[in-house]
């Protein structure tokens, strides 16, 4: 196990030496998941820990999958998807084309949740989605869609309880073990990755989701990313972050109104 001085020395090595910055995550929340990893792979000391990092590519990738990926699942938190379909929706509709980014889209349930929706509404054929995150493993994972039928009875009750029309079943192919999304709704995704921290503006979107990334950072760096968001809207373009994330402090809060509060849906009004 690591204490937090050398969870600074350990930050510090991977960003001269693979140029990933994680200084300005939280660091209770990368303490517990770097202990985590080292827990998994039975490392006992940091000079254990950067040791493998450095020289072994695969260990390194391991990393970043750990400490970086949230997991999800289909329409999550289904009132949001509700207040998405109800009270965004309708103004996207206004557009010829839509563009939606899906930031820190871990395995893709997220952003096949709203393809679904997307579909339902008539939005589909109009709509291109860029989902990215960061770790490479995710965005594999996500470009096959295949997905453990354990938890299918919780996704098919929120997908009801958003207002879902059909049966979730259709949405996928099925065997006694796995589900995997139709390829329809594969063909408009361009997932990638992309950095929050380092990376640029990704592209004007007319929709942005980050639900449940931001809590990792601190308000350093939330900020950061909120610039960031600002950037990659237009004007009447909306912003969803997630139920324990708050734009109030951010430096572009008032530049936003907010059309649920409590889902934490924004739209840039300037």
């Amino acid at each position: 196990m690591i204490k937090l001085n050398e969870l600074d020395e350990l930050l510090f090595t991977i960003k001269k030496q693979f140029d990933y910055d994680f200084s300005d995550y939280s660091k209770a929340s990368m303490l517990r998941r770097v202990n985590r990893f080292m827990d998994i792979n039975n490392m006992k000391t940091s000079v254990d820990l950067k040791f493998e990092l450095i020289n072994n590519p695969t260990i390194f990738q391991n990393f970043i999958n750990e400490i970086v990926v949230n997991v999800s699942e289909f329409f999550r938190d289904p009132s949001f998807f509700k207040s998405l379909h109800e009270k965004v929706f309708p103004y996207l509709d206004s557009y010829p084309k839509i563009n939606i980014w899906t930031a820190g889209c871990s395995f893709g349930e997220e952003t096949y949740s709203l393809n679904i929706l997307l579909k339902e509404n008539n939005l589909f054929p109009k709509t291109r989605i860029y989902a990215t995150d960061i770790s490479r493993n995710a965005i594999e994972q996500s470009k096959k869609g295949i997905y453990d039928n354990t938890n299918f009875k919780d996704y098919t009750k929120n997908y009801y309880e958003c207002g879902g029309k059909e049966s979730l079943k259709n949405y996928f192919v099925s065997d006694e073990k796995h589900s995997m999304i139709n390829s329809e709704f594969k063909q408009n995704i361009l997932f990638s990755n992309h950095n929050l921290v380092a990376d640029s503006v990704f592209k004007e979107c007319q929709l942005i989701l980050c639900r449940n990334v931001l809590i990792y950072f601190n308000s350093k760096l939330q900020n950061k990313a909120f610039e960031l968001f600002y950037d990659s809207l237009p004007v009447h373009g909306f912003l969803a972050i997630g139920k324990k994330e708050s734009l109030r402090f951010s430096s572009v809060y008032e530049n936003f109104k907010e059309i649920d509060r409590e889902e934490k849906i924004y739209q840039k009004i300037r």
